[in-house]
């Protein structure tokens, strides 16, 4: 990914793992099922471009999504990880865009900010514009193809495989459990299988990649005839196809390329390996099986089977290892699917100081249990009604729908091809879920993985080997300097018109604020609404103001499990009987605490919403305190306790929130509260919670569906009944006492591979009038993305890390400023040096153009502030909790366009201030922590986990 992590639109209505199970009451006739697709056109130039459009006017958008069929199944022995590099590379610069032309661009036109990802086949580019910069995107897009690869350098390939290789020690080398992937598939597939090595690639070939690979790369896959692009949103298809012919038709075809054949996974015997996980708490026990590719027959009821096994609490692993055995808190499995083969994955995190031949065994039962009992019709119908719901939240944005698009057309040719998929899962029967266990599981030889914490080898599975985990050593100075802002020197790619003018603006999109209607219900709850009928789904939450604050200094940690146990039965209800009628609404209903609120959010059907706001009366109003599922919460809640000790992201959350409110203001805490203070919490501490702190005079609705206004209220009147109201005494926000000075703060984390930097102090409220000015004058700093001075400096001109950024996180109360980062372990100083200088440098530095641009984004960017529905629900929370007006955004376009450069030095001046801060790292402590005192803020402070 070139930032954070996007979800990948797969074919969605299938993927078992990647969605909340949502069930309707009935299994979809064929004939609903035919309504499940996305329209679209296609056309194919004459150099062999796949061009797909998809219109929906439902807002002034459109997304661009440009898909090359090439990932890392392609790549040589030796240059692992190499599509993904390239995925980088084509972010930093094109010959007619300039060095971050398309990031800067982006920037200008409102857009959501450039992003890409890679798979095993395939590797994309994708953004969400205002429509009226589509000609732009397609002219950067186009340069992406035809008029880029001479812009890469030694010195620009030395940076970006330094951001890599930071995206790796993010995601693998410094998280808990990050190897596990690597060890399965090297055991799973021979050396010589594409799916053998893993997209992110090793440290090892990632610094062998060479010039030459890069062009040699480029050349054989970023062709047309290897390419499909996507525009779905709000355009007018006559003129983009001009458009895209004018842009993309003189781009050459490529060589043929050729399909890579199907080839399965081989595992001629079970194999075990084990892994002392540095990250780790507590065990887990991995196991794989091989099974098919995407879009086999099989590869349907492998999914059912997946979401059989383990998703619901009357699934046997669930019964099995969670409930009977008391393992672990909770079991996945899941089908994962390839172009060219396919795992069945199932994956166990035990409690702490189980051991894995117990959850080997344990797993051995519940697969008996399956094979003695199957799967009943009313499963496989619950499991299929699925489909409808979870396929339209998918297509819920113009960019969901465009890399649905895309993977179809990739896949099979076929972009509509979602219509037959549907129609084979609708096919699959409880003989066809049988027959895959029987046929790629039962009784197949399987690679298991035990990661246990380190010390702890007694944990693993016996007869396990020592799995092959190649650790970085953390060595100061390894990495050469680099300096990409050098200006290539190249004969310029030729092009029948002048391509370096950037295409003007279309018609100014007409920026519509969501209608809003309000009501306030008897007992006191307000209700706010927007209908949209884009879908047909109703989203809604219920927010019920307290969560941790009204949580007591010495039980901390009550709000969370009382909202956890409200889910888990009714007085009418066991919590099996409960989940089943959830699921057979086509519903997700999910109750938890936050810092200040507790929240019920709701997915449904449309035709379904009154049947489903019964049951959340029934699990707010008729809780059943199941004395069995505490101790399971309980249990569950202890162990996420457990294995935030070692992860270094949470470590850096936690002690950063104690840095900055002070030990005595509840808002230090963790919500999970302490080992301690879980263990000694009652049943009857819930019971007190839910009875004194929640009450509907302090609860705010929010709701977004294809309803009007009516349909929505009319079953309230029920509820407002059944829900009397009582006080509740919020506590008053209060100013910041017992915070810590700026100075630097170090967590020890032996041997990290990165240092997680938190920096920052208790800023201001939301309600602050400097508030939404200090959020302005932050994005060129680290709110904007690559448009933002952190980026550029710290990933784009050092390549330190792989993100950065800084936000202002004001509610009633004042919250926190923070820059936070994760960076290259040695180079820990020079990056806190550099944060450092770039805040002393901001206010005297800031332009008119930082200005212009920053008016830009934020004025522009309105045209798709209400694209999905979690954007609407986000404004309806807005305006419910702090009084503003429906139209707040208007207000804050207004606060933009006026704001000056004096004033925005001044903000900066006044809210920027290193000398405020607390410079938390969290890192190892033996390379790191005497080095750190040259940052020049005394010396550091050794803080204990």
């Amino acid at each position: 990914m070139k930032m954070s992590p996007l979800p990948l639109l797969l074919a969605a209505c299938f993927t078992s793992t990647a969605l909340v199970p949502a069930h309707a009451a009935k299994p979809a006739a064929a004939s609903q099922a035919a309504g499940l697709k996305v329209d679209y056109q296609k056309f194919t130039l004459p150099n062999g471009l796949d061009v797909i459009f998809h219109i929906d006017r439902s807002d002034p958008v459109v997304a661009v999504n440009l898909t090359a069929h090439v990932g890392s199944a392609r790549e040589k022995a030796g240059r692992t990880g190499f599509a993904h590099l390239f995925e980088h590379l084509l972010f930093l610069e094109s010959e007619n865009l300039g060095k971050g032309g398309l990031d800067k661009m982006s920037a200008r036109i409102g857009g959501s900010g450039a992003n890409g990802s890679t798979s095993q086949d395939r590797t994309n580019y994708l953004q969400t514009v205002p429509k009226d910069a589509l000609e732009k995107m397609i002219w950067a897009e186009a340069d992406k193809l035809g008029w880029f690869i001479n812009t890469v350098t030694d010195p620009v390939l030395a940076k970006e495989k330094q951001v890599v290789k930071n995206e790796k020690r993010q995601g693998v080398d410094n998280a808990p459990y990050g190897h596990t992937r690597y060890v399965i598939n090297k055991a799973l597939y021979p050396a010589d299988h594409p799916y053998n090595w893993q997209v992110i690639g090793s440290l090892e070939d990632l610094q062998n990649a060479t010039l030459d690979d890069v062009k040699e790369f480029f050349r054989l896959w970023y062709v047309p005839n290897n390419v499909t692009l996507v525009i779905a949103g709000d355009f007018d298809p006559k003129q983009a196809r001009k458009w895209v012919e004018k842009y993309f038709s003189e781009i050459k075809r490529g060589a043929p390329i050729e399909a890579m054949a199907k080839r399965a996974g081989v595992v001629k015997q079970t194999v075990k390996l084990a892994h002392e996980d540095n990250f780790a708490k507590l065990p887990e026990l991995t196991m794989a099986w091989p099974t098919v590719e995407d879009l086999h027959p099989d590869s349907y009821a492998l999914e059912v089977l997946a979401e059989y096994l383990s998703q619901t609490k009357r699934a046997p692993f669930y019964q099995v290892l969670v409930e009977d055995a008391k393992l672990a808190p909770s079991v996945q499995s899941s089908n994962q699917t390839g172009e060219l083969a396919g795992q069945f994955m199932l994956r166990v995190r035990a409690f702490e100081g189980k051991p894995l031949d117990q959850v080997a065994g344990a797993v051995e039962q519940a697969f008996a249990r399956f094979e003695r009992d199957g799967i009943s019709e009313r499963d496989l119908n619950r499991i299929k009604a699925g489909l409808e719901t979870r396929f339209y939240s998918s297509v819920s944005s113009v960019l969901g729908k465009s890399a649905l698009l895309a993977e179809y057309n990739y896949l099979t040719g076929n972009p509509g091809y979602v219509e037959e998929g549907v129609r084979k899962t609708l096919a699959v029967s409880a003989a066809d879920v049988r027959r895959v266990y029987d046929t790629y599981i039962k009784g197949k030889p399987y690679v298991a993985t035990s990661f246990v914490p380190k010390g702890k080898l007694d944990l693993a599975l016996s007869g396990s080997s020592k799995a092959d985990v190649v650790e970085e050593q953390v060595v100061q100075g390894a990495e050469d300097k680099v300096d990409p802002s050098a200006n290539a020197e190249y004969a310029r790619t030729p092009s029948s018109f002048d391509r370096s003018k950037e295409p003007p603006y279309g018609a100014a999109p007409s920026v519509k604020v969501p209608q809003v209607w309000d009501t306030r219900l008897a007992n006191g709850m307000r209700v706010y609404g927007i209908e949209n009928r884009e879908v047909p789904l109703v989203q809604f939450d219920i927010a019920i103001d307290g969560g941790l604050l009204l949580d007591h200094p010495d039980k901390v940690g009550v709000a969370n499990l009382m909202a956890r146990m409200l889910t888990q039965g009714t007085a009418n209800k066991t919590p099996q009987e409960l989940e089943e009628a959830i699921l057979q609404l086509g519903a997700s209903i999910n109750v938890f605490a936050r810092l200040e609120d507790v929240r019920i959010s709701v997915t449904t059907l449309a035709r379904n919403y009154a049947a489903t706001l019964d049951l959340v009366r029934e699990i707010l109003l008729e809780p059943r305190w199941d004395e069995k599922e505490f101790a399971l919460v309980k249990q569950s809640v202890l162990s996420q306790i457990r294995q935030q000790e070692a992860d270094p992201n949470a470590l850096a959350s936690s002690h950063f929130n104690k840095l900055i409110y002070g030990k005595d203001d509840i808002r230090s805490r963790n919500i999970l509260g302490t080992s301690a203070s879980v263990n000694a919490i009652t049943i009857d501490d819930l019971k007190a919670y839910y009875r004194t702190r929640l009450s509907p005079s302090n609860a705010r609705m929010h709701v977004i569906g294809a309803l009007p206004k009516d349909a929505v209220a009319r079953p309230l009147a029920a509820f407002s009944r059944a829900w009397t109201a009582k006080p509740v005494a919020i506590p008053a926000a209060t100013a910041g006492r017992g915070e810590a000075p700026g100075k630097v703060y170090f967590v020890d984390v032996p041997d990290a591979k990165q240092s997680v930097l938190h920096i920052g102090y208790r800023a201001l409220a939301a309600t602050d009038p400097d508030y939404y000015p200090a959020v302005v004058s932050n994005y060129i700093l680290g709110g904007g993305g690559f448009a933002s001075r952190l980026t550029q400096e710290l990933r784009e001109g050092k390549g330190y890390t792989y993100g950065i950024r800084s936000s202002f996180a004001g509610s009633k109360s004042p919250g926190p400023f923070i820059i936070a980062s994760g960076v290259r372990s040695n180079v820990t100083l020079e990056s806190t040096q550099l944060v450092k200088q770039i805040l002393q440098d901001y206010a005297p530095t800031y332009s008119a153009a930082d200005l212009e641009t920053t008016r830009n984004f934020l004025v522009k960017s309105n045209a798709r502030a209400f694209e999905t529905a979690s954007a609407k629900l986000d404004m309806l929370d807005n305006i419910s909790k702090y009084g503003w007006r429906a139209d707040y955004v208007k207000d804050r376009e207004r606060i933009v366009k006026s704001m000056t450069l004096p004033q925005v030095q001044a903000l900066s001046q006044k809210y920027l201030d290193p000398s405020k801060m607390v410079w938390l790292v969290v890192g190892d402590a033996k390379t790191q922590l005497p080095r750190m005192k040259e940052l020049g803020f005394d010396e550091p402070v050794l803080i204990a986990r």
